[in-house]
């Protein structure tokens, strides 16, 4: 397979990923049956499409490269990518672009919350990049987005997918307090590959933000997603279940890791739907409320839906605790 290296047009021909240029390549597998998707063609693709550009909006669902990006935006179903589209991270599984982000957008909650009720989203995801050039790392950011749709779209529930917040002291309290419905932060694979996959983040600060989100506002859903298919072993998945579970999350996905770019990491293994469904009975059986495991999960997939099933799973609990 010949070399790709991605260009950022947006970005005046710039390297999307210049910290990755240098590496040697990986060269990207042929995916398995299970895991093809049909290329986007329904025309309330197009519509939503469209609807993110004319708000000035970025998308998580583009800048990662998801696969399941056509099934989503035919339903209206975009999860919104604030603080711009760049990261000052460089994580190897990422197809985000890298590098010095620009300023803050003071209007971006604004939009964000009119494409919200333009779409009428019952249930929205709000995502970003790491900003660690922000003294909190776009905490405020994140609860004027909150604020903003809730003033806009008051139906509709909120999930916030956050950046880990790594030497931000307080940060996660100022998204806490604005009182998303979902607060969810990705440990996306396991403490053993972190230095390789995810080297400007740390497993424990991870798992201590989940831990400390639940403790200040136990009313709030928790969640948590994982990669599989980097090299990761079961007893280790195992193992970070049982450590999201001490954290009291509520919600677990996991989803196959799919290598964007030669330049990123390889793929190591396709995991099979069987190990899926195998991972899934375990995490119900150490106690998550809801479980996602498919090769094609990603955290905000269906999460409408989800949050739905979240929400009764809760009140089926405390219905039998009271019994």
């Amino acid at each position: 397979m010949s070399t790709r290296i991605v260009i950022d047009h947006r970005a005046g021909g710039a390297l999307r990923h210049p910290e990755k240029a240098h590496r040697p390549d990986n060269p990207i597998q042929r995916k398995p049956a299970w895991i093809r998707v049909k290329a986007p063609t329904h025309p309330v693709y197009r519509e939503t499409r469209d609807l993110m550009r004319e708000n000035k909006l970025v998308t998580v669902c583009e800048e990662a490269a998801c696969p399941n990006i056509g099934e989503c935006w035919s339903q209206r179903h975009a999860t919104m990518m604030i603080m711009g589209d760049t990261c000052t991270r460089a994580c190897s599984f990422c197809n985000v672009r890298t590098g010095q982000p620009n300023p803050l957008d003071a209007d971006e909650p604004n939009r964000v919350a009119d494409a919200v009720a333009q779409l009428g989203l019952r249930h929205v995801v709000i995502t970003s990049v790491d900003r660690d050039d922000l003294k909190d790392g776009g905490a405020a950011h994140f609860a004027a987005v909150i604020r903003a749709i809730r003033a806009a779209a008051p139906d509709t529930t909120i999930e916030v997918l956050t950046p880990d917040f790594l030497r931000k002291p307080g940060a996660l309290e100022v998204v806490a307090a604005a009182r998303p419905d979902v607060f969810n932060h990705n440990l996306e694979t396991v403490p053993r590959l972190y230095p390789t996959i995810r080297p400007g983040a740390r497993y424990f600060q991870s798992l201590r933000l989940l831990d400390e989100v639940k403790r200040a506002d136990p009313s709030i859903f928790t969640k948590s997603g994982l990669m599989v298919g980097l090299g990761e072993a079961r007893t280790e998945i195992m193992q970070v279940m049982d450590d999201l579970r001490v954290a009291d999350v509520d919600f677990l996905t996991l989803g196959q890791y799919l290598q964007p770019t030669v330049k990123h990491a390889a793929v190591a293994e396709f995991v099979t739907p069987d190990a899926f469904a195998d991972y899934a009975a375990l995490a119900r059986a150490k106690g998550f409320l809801l479980v996602s495991a498919t090769p094609l999960t990603r955290s905000s997939y269906h999460a409408d839906a989800d949050f739905a099933a979240l929400r009764a799973a809760r009140e089926a609990k405390l219905a039998t605790a009271a019994a």
